[in-house]
C-alpha cells in the first residue's frame, strides 16, 4: 500500500462554508471548562461533540478537526474532521473516520453536505475511504452522509454503544 500524504493545511472553500484547522490555541479555548469564548463563535459553539471530536483528533494535521465557517455571516457553526490519519482496512485500502455536527441554528441550510463535499474531495484524490456512524433516529445525518455517497454497511441490532447503531462507509470516487 502507497502511504497516504496529509490533507491541506490551508482552508478549504465551498459554496456555504468554508472549512479551517483548529489550531492548538483555539483547541485550548474549546476543552476549556467552560469553553473560553470567540468572538467569531456563534453562541451555541462548541457543542460537546464539538469538543470530543478534538479530543478524538489528536495532534493538529489536514486529517484533524477543522472548523465551519458559515460564508454567509462568518460565524464558526460546527465541526468537521477526522479521527486521527487514515489506516490500512482489512483489504489494505486506506480508511478514515469522520466526524462532524452542527450547532441547532445552523441545520437544515445544506451547509453539512457542503462541508462534506468539500472534504471528500480530497479524500477521493487521496484514494482513501470514508466511514462514519450515526444513529438510527439522526434522520439529517444519515440524509447528510447518503447524499455524500454513503451506503450502510452495518446496521446493528444490539449495538455496544447505542449512540452508533449505524455505520456507513464511502468508497474513494476515481
Amino acid at each position: 500500500m502507497v502511504p497516504v500524504t496529509d490533507l491541506p493545511l490551508t482552508p478549504l472553500t465551498g459554496d456555504l462554508v468554508v472549512l479551517e484547522l483548529l489550531g492548538p490555541d483555539e483547541i485550548a479555548d474549546m476543552l476549556a471548562d467552560p469553553p473560553r469564548r470567540r468572538d467569531e463563535w456563534h453562541p451555541e459553539f462548541p457543542r460537546e461533540d464539538d469538543r470530543d471530536g478534538v479530543r478524538m483528533a489528536g495532534k493538529v494535521t489536514g486529517w484533524g478537526s477543522r472548523r465551519i465557517v458559515r460564508r454567509a455571516d462568518g460565524l464558526v457553526v460546527g465541526s468537521v474532521g477526522f479521527f486521527g490519519p487514515p489506516e490500512p482496512a482489512d483489504d489494505g485500502v486506506p480508511e478514515v473516520e469522520v466526524g462532524y455536527g452542527l450547532v441547532a441554528a445552523a441545520r437544515r441550510q445544506g451547509l453539512m453536505r457542503d462541508a462534506l463535499s468539500v472534504l471528500l474531495r480530497l479524500t477521493d484524490a487521496a484514494g482513501v475511504r470514508v466511514r462514519g456512524a450515526t444513529t438510527r433516529d439522526n434522520e439529517a445525518s444519515l440524509a447528510s452522509m447518503r447524499g455524500a455517497g454513503f451506503v450502510v454497511r452495518d446496521l446493528l441490532e444490539s449495538p455496544a454503544d447505542p449512540e452508533r447503531e449505524v455505520h456507513l462507509v464511502r468508497e474513494p470516487s476515481p
